[in-house]
């Protein structure tokens, strides 16, 4: 193992080790967890490990190069932390896990092993299985500028630098009614036009699904009470009361850039890219082919 700490070396040059393994979780929304497969708990770099909850990895895979390392954790959901609704809610869906090698007589001694990330989480008879990806597997991911007439920048981000402060833009109400987990109503929408939430966002502030978010596909008016559908149903009950921010959405056209949002300056499309039918075009006798702007 290279650069083993040299501690640890010191320790297992005796021959006569007093080894475990110790993980640390933490999730998007800030919450930590640390666990062990010793039978008392651990403490070191500020984190608790609870001792003995049954979590344990697979044979660890790492390479050299660019190749991503890869293993699985698999537990009980015996701890209080880990409990089947978080994980169905999604809540640890890319959460950052740290895996050590320790001396459990003196936690100074430990090496880091894995460091990455949580992939797909399988559930079954109260216990999980989760993928574990390392840091190099982000190098998966296409990068670059994409070429296209739409905007493809997310409404807000660096790219956009539109500020969603402003009460046109985002706004925090009650949800009235809830149905499919997906469908919601509002009666205290009236200063905002029909549609101006859909391809928007939608947060969840208060109640079961607190930190969960989801993707407006619709917002229309229903006879003065609004309705705000989403692309999918919100992993955890959402329930009428509870609060929910909206943030005005965005189709990513020029126009609506230009009239909406007033960004044209940040606008990350091509308006002007010819389409595949000017690309393919041919002559023709009629109409007038000037070679002018095609606006």
């Amino acid at each position: 193992m290279a650069n083993l700490d040299a501690g640890l070396q010191a320790h297992l040059d005796t021959g006569a080790t007093t080894l475990c393994h110790a993980w640390a979780i933490t999730r998007s929304d800030g919450l930590s967890f640390g666990f062990t497969d010793h039978d008392l708990p651990l403490e070191f770099d500020g984190i608790d490990f609870a001792a003995d909850t049954g979590l344990s990895a697979a044979a660890l895979a790492q390479s050299t190069g660019l190749s991503v390392d890869n293993s699985e954790a698999i537990g009980a959901l015996s701890d209080a932390g880990l409990s089947e609704a978080d994980i169905e809610a999604g809540r640890f869906d890319g959460a950052e896990i740290s895996a050590w090698l320790v001396n459990w007589a003196d936690p100074s001694q430990r090496q880091l092993q894995f460091r990455g990330s949580i992939g797909e989480i399988r559930r079954a008879n109260g216990a999980f299985t989760a993928e574990l990806r390392g840091l190099t597997d982000a190098l998966n991911r296409p990068l670059g500028r994409a070429y296209q007439k739409p905007c493809f920048a997310v409404l807000g981000d660096g790219r956009c630098q539109h500020l969603l402060t402003e009460p046109a833009f985002v706004t925090t109400k009650e949800v009235e009614t809830v149905s499919e987990a997906r469908v919601l109503t509002f009666s205290d929408l009236s200063g905002y036009d029909a549609a101006w939430f859909t391809r928007g966002r939608l947060d969840v502030v208060s109640g079961n699904a607190a930190g969960l978010w989801g993707a407006i596909k619709e917002d229309r008016d229903n006879d003065g009470v609004r309705v705000i559908t989403l692309w999918e149903p919100l992993r955890a009950p959402l329930a009428a009361g509870d609060q929910v921010k909206l943030t005005a959405g965005c189709d990513k056209r020029f126009e609506t850039c230009r009239d909406k949002f007033n960004n044209l300056i940040n606008f990350q499309g091509f308006p002007d890219l010819p389409s595949d039918e000017w690309i393919a075009a041919i002559p023709r006798s009629t109409g007038a082919n000037t070679g002018g702007s095609l606006r």
